[in-house]
């Protein structure tokens, strides 16, 4: 009798844990990047920033009674539009995330967003899909960024230039909306600072010799020569014609082209180089730097950071909306992001898990000093960069 009552009280003990348990789910997000393609270089420190967020918010009591958040990573190849309605296909049919960190380039965070974030009803936060047309997309209310449109980084870039006594220049962009958009806005903001674009011309990805795009750019002319494409494909293949052929030694560079590949690659014969990419002096980017440091992940890195954010905006505004539901929380995110309320850093999510769940507001600073404007999109700030002995230096902000 004594063995069938201890039985009956493990069994209990055991249902009773299992019900407790039961309460807190497992709450998966997208993690909807190019793996591959013409910027796999960034891609992995990108990740990780966005992972960190996850892991830091993960089991907290106050995120949806305990949840455990996790990871489901994705390849949205950065090119294909149709590989990136897949892959995000399979994240929310498949694997049955909650909301996705993603995607990175234009035209596939576009893709994955139309075709399969609208109609399934999932909030998409991209890190870095940065085409001004996304500003007018149609998207339910489901589409943020913590990167700002390139119509603002046109207008960095030419200033730069026209600081620096770049009067001239050739223009040379990816085929494809993030490369068309940033080229439109890099050339209206330049003419009207009173610079002259000698040829707006696009490159394909991809090909093994860009002799025939640098000859034509060559014979246009130009103090230097704008580069506006993916520092691992054509921006990087065109650079080296260039170098080549000595069409041109000065060159002027956009958010895609900002790696570590990029000197690796062409070094000190690259010296002189300017460049832009999202990036500000707040103090939540040295506290993010520290923290990826610490954790063994280059929190430099091009849009680390602003992964990092786009996680953490999921996360809090499903806390404060007490649901993993994406009709329930989407309509928290410009609040979280915002003031009023009590400024959040990197690394103090469950500090804002306990704020919103004792009735308080908080303003989520992050990495990258967020602010959101509508319809959702980052205010933002820039880095400039000049390549100097051979490296990649930040050298002001905008």
């Amino acid at each position: 009798m004594k063995n069938l009552l201890l039985a009956t009280a493990s069994t209990a003990l055991m249902a009773s844990g299992a019900m407790a348990a039961g309460h807190a789910e497992e709450v998966k997000i997208g993690v909807l990047l190019s793996f591959t393609g013409p910027i796999e270089s960034l891609t992995p420190a990108m990740a990780a920033g966005a992972e960190m967020a996850i892991a830091e918010v993960s089991g907290n009591e106050n995120f949806l009674g305990g949840s455990t958040a996790v990871p489901v990573r994705a390849d949205a190849t950065c090119v294909d539009a149709s590989a990136a309605t897949a892959a995000a296909e399979r994240l929310i049919t498949g694997d049955g995330v909650k909301g996705i960190m993603g995607a990175d380039c234009s035209g596939v965070t576009t893709a994955a967003l139309s075709n399969v974030a609208v109609p399934n009803g999932i909030v998409m936060i991209s890190p870095s899909a940065t085409s001004p047309a996304l500003t007018t997309v149609d998207d339910a209310g489901l589409f943020f960024r913590t990167a700002p449109s390139d119509a603002r980084q046109g207008e960095v870039l030419a200033e730069i230039m026209i600081e620096k006594g770049i009067e001239e220049a050739a223009v040379t962009y990816t085929n494809n909306d993030y490369g068309k958009g940033f080229a439109d806005a890099f050339q209206a903001a330049y003419e009207a600072a009173g610079g002259t674009v000698t040829l707006s011309t696009a490159h394909e990805d991809g090909k093994a010799d860009y002799s025939a795009e640098v000859g034509a750019l060559a014979s246009a002319g130009g103090d230097a020569l704008v580069v506006l494409g993916y520092v691992d494909q054509g921006g990087a293949g065109v650079i080296q014609g260039a170098l080549d052929t000595g069409a041109f030694d000065t060159f002027a560079l956009g958010d895609g082209m900002i790696g570590d590949s990029l000197t690796d690659r062409f070094g000190s014969d690259i010296d002189g180089t300017i460049g832009t990419a999202p990036g500000s002096d707040s103090d939540g980017g040295a506290v993010f730097g520290e923290l990826a440091s610490a954790a063994g992940i280059d929190g430099t890195s091009v849009y680390a950071g602003e992964s990092y954010d786009a996680a953490a905006l999921i996360l809090l505004a499903m806390a404060a909306s007490g649901s993993s539901d994406a009709a329930d929380y989407k309509g928290e995110i410009m609040g979280i992001a915002n003031a009023p309320g009590e400024p959040i850093m990197p690394g103090e999510l469950a500090k804002a898990l306990q704020i919103i769940a004792d009735g308080g507001e908080v303003d989520y600073v992050g990495a990258s000093a967020v602010e959101l404007v509508e319809p959702g999109e980052a205010a933002g700030s820039y880095s400039e960069f000049l390549v100097d002995g051979g490296a990649l230096t930040v050298v002001g902000y905008r």
